[in-house]
């Protein structure tokens, strides 16, 4: 007990002198604490700005459901211009097709079917939205699978499917900038084009920091149909799996049961896209990890500098103070209490450089979910690799000037001048 008394003591008289050679020497412990904190800045803040990105997405763009995947003409991503002309090429998924699906995939709990058209204005009692309004042609399935709740009223009924009826959910968003707060958008009649509607219902808000989930509106897929045309768009088939179990057997059924709908021969290759909630993060996932690697390269070479000038800066701070560590010799200092001092103060300077360096990445990586006003994050995975660096760094490179410091002679060291 006595022991680790006296190692703790001795720990602590090491820290304390750190601390004082670093107030001492401010300019100097500034300029060398530049490259500690470039380094962890550009680590901390590129990575919290991936996790806010990773999280918007998750929670703004992902358009799906729990256990759902869309089957669709065109891929999500980025492609290149001959997989873009190829898609173009692809005929349109019908509406005939889309319900094959629905009536013969077994493992499905529902299948949803909708079309869209985009940039529409709608109108109320001559006041009017700018023309970003994206308008939906849905089947009841296709609220539960695009996990669109209803804040108020209702909304979308097999019996309005049967009868194309001209009714309309509104997007939480559009029902905000059309109607003032005082007017309760349900039972109001709005027009789209040449049809006129009656708002039935308002969507509950869904995240939208980088989807724009909540200006639009959805009408029956028949209404849709007698409005602008059964063949103007390839419809959209959205599918959600009885549970995560048979996730994989509910997309491989439907994708058999599409593919024999669009008469896809067998060997050849699919003539449309799937992508779900997992793969859209996966393909954020893979566009961000060169970023992330070139990042860490570089981040690694300024600590690698910084590093070197730890060392240079210990080096200079043991030959300014040789006769300090003479005179602790000589009054029974061990070579172990010298080597610890000097290790401690490098591992201090890193370490002060890193917190300063976190803190700084961490609020500017969170720029970005200011910008996209999502909430803010701490990585802390992100937070304890970087002081684990920071205190690896320390020891890599002020090991060599601790053992030049406790090496020294104390009497060449009390000569010294």
């Amino acid at each position: 007990m006595s022991k680790a008394l006296l190692d703790w003591t001795t720990f602590k008289e090491s820290l304390n002198m750190a601390l004082a050679a670093v107030r001492a020497n401010k300019l100097r412990s500034v300029l060398t604490l530049i490259g500690i904190v470039v380094g962890i800045f550009s680590i901390i803040s590129v990575m919290t700005a991936m996790g806010v990105l990773t999280n918007s997405i998750e929670e703004g763009m992902t358009q799906l459901g729990v256990n759902t995947f869309q089957l669709q003409k065109f891929s999500t991503g980025f492609n290149s211009h001959r997989d873009r002309q190829r898609m173009r090429n692809r005929k349109d998924i019908t509406y005939e097709q889309a319900l094959a699906v629905h009536d013969k995939t077994t493992l499905a709990e529902a299948v949803g079917i909708e079309v869209w058209q985009f940039e529409k204005i709608v109108y109320w009692e001559g006041k009017h939205t700018n023309p970003n309004v994206s308008l939906a042609g849905e089947n009841v399935e296709g609220l539960v699978t695009n996990d669109w709740g209803i804040g108020k009223g209702r909304g979308l009924v097999q019996q309005d499917i049967d009868l194309a009826t001209k009714v309309i959910v509104l997007g939480n968003e559009l029902a905000s900038n059309l109607f003032p707060p005082y007017v309760d958008p349900v039972g109001q009649t709005v027009r789209i084009d040449r049809g006129i509607y009656q708002v039935v219902g308002v969507f509950s808000e869904k995240g939208s920091s980088l989807g724009g989930f909540n200006n639009f509106g959805a009408i029956p897929i028949t209404t849709f149909f007698h409005q602008y045309g059964k063949n103007t768009r390839s419809t959209n088939i959205m599918v959600k799996a009885l549970s995560r179990e048979v996730y994989d057997d509910c997309l491989e059924q439907s994708r058999m049961v599409l593919r024999v709908a669009r008469n896809v021969p067998p060997g050849e290759e699919d003539d449309f896209a799937y992508f779900s909630n997992d793969s859209i993060i996966t393909q954020f996932n893979e566009l961000t990890f060169y970023l992330r690697i070139g990042v860490l390269v570089v981040s690694c070479i300024a600590l690698l500098a910084a590093g070197v000038g730890i060392m240079n800066i210990m080096l200079v701070s043991v030959s300014e103070r040789t006769r300090e560590i003479g005179i602790r010799k000589a009054l029974g200092a061990l070579k172990r209490d010298i080597l610890s001092q000097f290790v401690v103060e490098a591992v201090i300077l890193c370490q002060l450089g890193g917190i300063l360096g976190i803190v700084l990445g961490i609020l500017g990586g969170n720029v970005v979910g200011v910008v996209l006003e999502v909430p803010a994050i701490i990585p802390w995975d992100w937070v304890a690799i970087g002081l684990t660096v920071c205190t690896t760094v320390g020891l890599i490179f002020g090991v060599y000037p601790a053992w030049k410091a406790s090496t020294l002679d104390p009497i060449e060291s009390l000569r010294y001048e």
